[in-house]
């Protein structure tokens, strides 16, 4: 990623293209290690994290299909990744696309570095982003639909959506050119994540009773320990990023923890307002979506501005989730677009403004001042939106003509956990 040229302790580098990372040195051990274990963080997002997360906020005849989802996801993502999708997202510095010169990674060797660190330790880091993002749709169709679809299209959204729109960020595309700032996923996790969820719960339809007559959640408890492990490894996630154990690395996991900490706040206060309560589930819901609201800004703001992401993506994502399920009438049932969508696009616009060095932040690069670097984030906000949107539409028809997308309604009675996988999460 661009924005991690951080590392090199010059603000004028920050924003200089990909290319800026060629090193031949040997590599930092302390950087090197810091990357290995935000990596291992990352992961622990997925799983058990977002695993947890998700499946606590289902019926309990659905626990393990959603489960199963997280850790199928990770498994295609990862082969994925290996086989082509590194290379796509990072070989060359072409406009729309990378090239297949690294493809299983058989050019790439031990004492390639990558900036500080080996290039391997930068391939285990990105492939970890490559298994969440997919994974964060598994909230949209949650209860409805077939295991088969799950495989097939989160194999194809990965190569069609996420390793282009990756490369046109963070590997030396056309928007890494135009220096759009991004600095751990607004654009290339979140955004692309929340817009094809929201059209696959479209495409998908909508599940019995929604949205009045619903279930609730079937273990909040797990819900909040899901919640937890999302933010311990939202350290790993947004610090990482700054591919380097120095002060920009520190500072985004201050402003992460900033961010999360008002956004849970801020919930709680517009929960009690519209319900006269504050609910575990919607504290937790509050967190992340501070998280994703500061995930794009983290590397380049300070702490202050992370506590202002954070009231803002609580606040916007707050309200976005009332208007898609009730004014919308969209079935995304876990709010991955009003969540992870609406705030990963928010702090992707607000970092324009916050990034500004009379704000405590870093500045700008090519754009050189606010006008400038807001009309870059919209145009970057614009074309994330179009892409993912249209390729999901595209995805979607081909995998229900493949092995169809929604389950049977005999299957969804029954739950997914017995129908597709012959399993209870409960067995009293």
């Amino acid at each position: 990623m661009k924005s991690r040229i951080a590392a090199l302790g010059a603000v004028g580098l920050l924003f200089a293209p990909r290319a800026a990372f060629a090193a031949t040195g040997a590599p930092d051990h302390g950087d090197t290690a810091w990357v290995l274990a935000a990596s291992a963080l990352v992961l622990f997002m997925t799983l058990p994290g977002l695993a947890l997360f998700y499946a606590g906020l289902v019926r309990a005849k659905n626990t393990l299909s959603v489960m199963l989802h997280c850790v199928a996801i990770a498994c295609v993502a990862s082969v994925l990744w290996v086989a082509i999708g590194y290379t796509l997202a990072f070989d060359g510095d072409g406009p729309l696309l990378g090239g297949l010169g690294k493809a299983f990674l058989v050019n790439i060797g031990r004492d390639q570095t990558f900036g500080q660190i080996p290039e391997m330790a930068y391939v285990v880091f990105q492939m970890t982003f490559a298994v969440i993002t997919p994974a964060l749709i598994v909230g949209a169709y949650v209860e409805r639909i077939r295991f088969g679809a799950v495989l097939i299209f989160s194999a194809l959204w990965l190569l069609v959506v996420y390793a282009p729109v990756t490369h046109w960020v963070w590997g030396g595309g056309w928007l890494d050119k135009l220096g759009v700032m991004d600095f751990a996923g607004g654009l290339v996790v979140h955004a692309t994540a929340g817009v094809s969820a929201l059209v696959l719960a479209m495409m998908l339809g909508r599940r019995d009773g929604f949205p009045r007559d619903l279930h609730p959640p079937h273990n909040p408890g797990m819900t909040m320990m899901g919640a937890g492990m999302l933010w311990v490894g939202w350290y790993g996630f947004n610090g990482g990023s700054a591919l380097a154990a120095n002060g920009s690395a520190a500072t985004a996991i201050l402003v992460t923890h900033c961010s999360a900490s008002m956004a849970g706040l801020v919930w709680a206060a517009l929960e009690r307002w519209r319900f006269g309560r504050a609910s575990m589930v919607g504290v937790v819901t509050g967190v992340v979506a501070g998280l994703a609201t500061i995930t794009p800004a983290s590397g380049y703001v300070g702490p202050a501005a992370g506590l202002a992401l954070g009231a803002a993506g609580s606040v916007v994502c707050f309200f976005a989730v009332e208007f898609v399920k009730h004014r919308l009438k969209i079935d995304d049932s876990l709010d991955v677009f009003a969540v992870h969508g609406v705030g990963g696009i928010l702090g992707s616009l607000l970092v324009a403004v916050f990034a500004s060095s009379a704000l405590g932040g870093a500045g700008y690069g090519a754009a050189h001042d606010m006008a400038g670097q807001t009309g870059v984030q919209a145009l970057g906000v614009a074309a994330t939106i179009a892409w993912s949107a249209v390729a999901t539409v595209a995805i979607g028809w081909l995998t229900r003509a493949i092995v169809g997308l929604r389950a049977r309604d005999d299957e969804i009675e029954e739950g997914l956990d017995l129908t597709y996988h012959g399993e209870r999460a409960y067995n009293a």
